[in-house]
């Protein structure tokens, strides 16, 4: 099989998550993901996880973690970032070189206390293949954490860049060519809680992940990622408005968390 993000797997392990946006969404979903995951070394699965970004800290925090990517490049990326672990927390990390609309089948059926989909439902031409494996994967009571593009933001980015005619057009738009230049897809919290719920997992709760330095960024501010401060500040202001409404409805990604209603 084609690896597609062979010739973006530098661009997005390397610089995308070293830039300012990059460290902040880290920092914000995993303060997020906190205040809903069972204790460690609870199970977690990471579906379209790259190279470890968002589980490799659960890891180091004593979580059971198996990614999951159909990427070799990214899983290369994944590996070399692995080496930076402590041995205890490299040994709690399993690769899996996979399409996550066969998670359930490479996973041989094994079910998680909580399964991550950070960032990847936007690449799928449709939802619901994706977000049924997801569900499947989890284990009663399990948590299911997506991270999605928000639909009813999508305006925003062609504004800020100035790209008029784009933007009047984006008000009705679901889909996009990404920063990597990569077409991807949008979705509203109310229709991906609609799909999890008919899966058996229910809404706990939602958050913004990007706002303010997500239009700083394209409105073309310099923002400093060696500027450990300010990465600190903004990543605390984005926290909070990832809370409230209405800043966490105008995030250009928005984060949903569910669990899987025991049978």
């Amino acid at each position: 099989m084609d690896d597609t993000w062979a010739g973006l797997a530098d661009q997005f392990a390397d610089e995308a998550y070293a830039s300012v946006k990059g460290r902040v969404r880290t920092y914000v979903l995993h303060q997020q993901l906190l205040e809903h995951l069972p204790p460690p070394p609870a199970p977690v699965l990471d579906v379209g996880g790259g190279a470890g970004h968002q589980s490799f800290p659960l890891a180091q925090a004593g979580y059971d973690v198996t990614l999951l990517d159909p990427s070799s490049a990214m899983l290369d990326k994944a590996r070399h970032r692995l080496q930076r672990l402590s041995g205890e927390a490299r040994r709690r990390v399993t690769l899996l070189e996979a399409d996550g609309e066969n998670a359930a089948e490479a996973v041989n059926g094994r079910r998680f206390a909580t399964v991550l989909c950070h960032g990847v439902l936007g690449y799928q031409e449709q939802p619901e293949p994706l977000v049924d494996q997801l569900c499947r994967c989890a284990a009663p009571d399990g948590v299911v954490s997506i991270m999605a593009g928000n639909a009813n933001a999508m305006a925003v980015r062609p504004a800020l860049e100035r790209r008029w005619d784009d933007a009047l057009a984006s008000f009705d738009a679901r889909g996009e060519v990404g920063v990597l230049g990569v077409p991807t897809r949008a979705d509203t919290v109310e229709e991906l809680s609609a799909l999890v719920r008919d899966r058996g997992v229910e809404p706990l709760r939602w958050y913004g992940v990007w706002l303010f330095v997500d239009w700083l960024d394209f409105s073309g501010a310099e923002l400093d990622p060696g500027d450990s401060k300010e990465v600190a500040a903004a990543a605390a202001v984005e926290l909070e408005a990832g809370r409230r409404d209405p800043y966490r409805r105008l995030s250009r990604v928005f984060h949903l968390v569910g669990r899987k209603v025991p049978s």
